[in-house]
């Protein structure tokens, strides 16, 4: 490694730069960081630019990323990578929550959800992975959800993509094991935000600043697996045995 690559500052990519999660856990990985905010548009990215930068930022950059997209994935790590150097810290923070009722009266908007929510971070995870393993450094976070550990009714098609999420995260994090890529998977419960605005929050609530800052601690640590709040963990547990006839009408 050469001294103009030892020195540069780390370079911490958001994928989904839109995101309150993923914006949170920026700010706290921000200091001395080269922050990069990958979003579908750069439109009204400029408070958060702002924050980072305040946050102690070396530099602050938006590049425009388009999940579903696919194709377009190599591309903009090739871009990151030419106009930043490699990236040390990727977060995959986009993913939508879709319409259930809608989902089940149209086969394309189920599609869709878990499109985003599972297929495009199975795409954009294999080729950080492989990027990352090249270089033997690297780390990565995932956002799972407690909605993927026993599929409800309520949200199945979310919970579904989420549920192929876990899984693969998991996989993955073995193959990367003793590589020098670290992936760290997070797994809240219900987080209030944006993204659940109008719904009634769920018991073991959580918010996008607890839950980056959870992620944040556990990624100094080195884990592999956080749960967000650790209680949620338990619950997780729980529900394994909870009877299909009660489980089915559990709300979402």
């Amino acid at each position: 490694m050469n001294d103009t690559a030892a020195t540069a500052p780390e370079v911490v990519v958001v994928f989904g730069g839109r995101s309150e999660i993923g914006g949170e856990l920026a700010a706290r990985l921000a200091p001395g960081a080269t922050v990069v905010l990958a979003a579908r548009g750069t439109e009204g990215l400029e408070p958060l630019v702002a924050r980072l930068t305040e946050a102690g930022a070396a530099a602050v950059q938006v590049v425009v990323f388009d999940a579903d997209d696919l194709g377009s994935h190599a591309q903009v790590l090739d871009r990151i990578v030419a106009d930043h150097g490699r990236i040390d810290t990727a977060v995959l923070a986009f993913g939508v929550l879709g319409d259930q009722a809608r989902a089940e009266a149209e086969a394309a908007h189920a599609v869709a959800v878990v499109h985003t929510d599972y297929v495009a971070q199975v795409n954009l995870l294999t080729l950080l992975a492989n990027r990352m393993r090249a270089v033997d450094r690297g780390r990565i976070v995932v956002f799972s959800s407690i909605a993927g550990v026993r599929v409800r009714r309520a949200n199945y098609v979310y919970g579904s993509a989420k549920a192929g999420l876990d899984g693969f995260a998991s996989g993955l994090a073995d193959a990367l094991h003793g590589t020098g890529v670290h992936l760290l998977i997070v797994r809240p419960g219900f987080v209030i935000g944006r993204m659940t605005e109008g719904m009634d929050a769920a018991p073991l609530s959580s918010t996008p600043a607890q839950v980056a800052e959870a992620a944040a601690r556990a990624l100094a640590k080195g884990r592999r697996q956080v749960w967000v709040p650790r209680t949620v963990g338990v619950l997780a547990f729980v529900t394994r045995f909870v009877p299909q006839p009660i489980w089915r009408r559990m709300p979402r």
